[in-house]
């Protein structure tokens, strides 16, 4: 399957995930799901028959609320049968809201923000002290990079020169309630991993052309590699997109969940079959004049508080 086909799926997936389970993070399951899809057509060394074969590339997606473009991506790639995807966030299912390691095909189990770098930076080491040929892989999120322990593991890897790993991060310039220029500023944040030693290389993350290159050719000997990937919240439905509103919203039943099936439709590779409204839907619902849609949701513009009200008049 190639990666623009892989990305759709995960994206035509995710929207079925989140609105069957009332889940959320549907703006960065779409924000991330071009880089996931070039991993798994492209990049990653995987046998979804064997997910445990030694010589397997590690992959760690260390922003866990994004788990459903995971799970969607191992579900087409073999790990298990996509029908399983509708039981994502159900009691007792094995597809919990954040990554599970119980999943085939999943190395660790994330959602708490920090750990995930960590962990692929020991893997990495590992690795190495084993004289292993595999590499390491990591997606953190921009508003991760908040978390401390996120550049002790920064230090660790370039310390012990650790060329077999990759930390790829989803910079899509929103974090749970505001922007992060608002809540914590990492600008700029290539600049900020230049400084901690990293070879840093800066794309447009939800361009598969400059994602494979990136991933394929762009690393160097002797210095971990972090990719900086540009990227949209809620990349691919036009309303979804740079509003911070979909972070923790699922598309409802009405003009919600029929406008996001509607657009992908429109924008589907050939070659792809919808395994949930395959003709896409009838006679969608639209948004009327009151829908809550192209507004600016980020806690910056919608919460001022007495504080913040005074200081202003001032």
């Amino acid at each position: 399957m190639k990666s623009k086909q892989l990305a759709w799926l995960i994206r035509r997936h995710g929207i079925e995930m989140t609105h069957l389970s009332g889940g959320s993070h549907i703006g960065a399951i779409m924000s991330v799901a071009d880089i996931i899809a070039v991993l798994y057509a492209d990049i990653l060394n995987f046998d979804p028959n064997n997910p445990k074969k030694d010589t397997r590339d590690r992959f760690i997606l260390s922003k866990g609320h994004a788990g459903a473009a995971i799970y969607a991506a191992l579900a087409e790639s073999g790990f298990f049968d996509t029908e399983e995807l509708k039981t994502h966030y159900r009691n007792g299912s094995r597809l919990s809201g954040h990554v599970s390691h119980h999943v085939p095909g999943v190395d660790f189990s994330t959602g708490s923000l920090g750990h995930g770098l960590s962990a692929a930076a020991g893997m990495a080491l590992a690795a190495k002290q084993d004289k292993k040929e595999h590499k390491n892989y990591v997606v953190i999120g921009d508003g991760e990079c908040n978390e401390g322990s996120v550049w002790e593991a920064a230090l660790f890897a370039v310390h012990f020169g650790l060329d077999n790993l990759v930390c790829i991060v989803d910079h899509n310039h929103m974090q749970s309630l505001d922007t992060c220029e608002n809540v914590i500023s990492t600008t700029p944040l290539s600049g900020i991993w230049q400084s901690f030693g990293w070879n840093v290389i800066e794309i447009d993350g939800n361009d598969h052309a400059q994602c494979y290159e990136a991933l394929k050719n762009g690393t160097v000997k002797g210095k971990p590699t972090v990719i900086i990937a540009n990227t949209v919240k809620g990349k691919g439905i036009s309303y979804m997109e740079n509003d911070l509103l979909w972070h923790y919203r699922f598309p409802h039943d009405g003009w919600e969940y029929d406008t996001a099936v509607t657009e992908l439709h429109n924008n589907k590779p050939d070659g792809v079959t919808d395994p949930y409204t395959p003709n896409g839907i009838e006679n969608p619902v639209t948004p009327d004049e009151n829908a809550d849609i192209y507004n600016d949701h980020t806690m910056s513009a919608t919460h001022k508080p007495t504080w913040f009200t005074k200081e202003k008049e001032q």
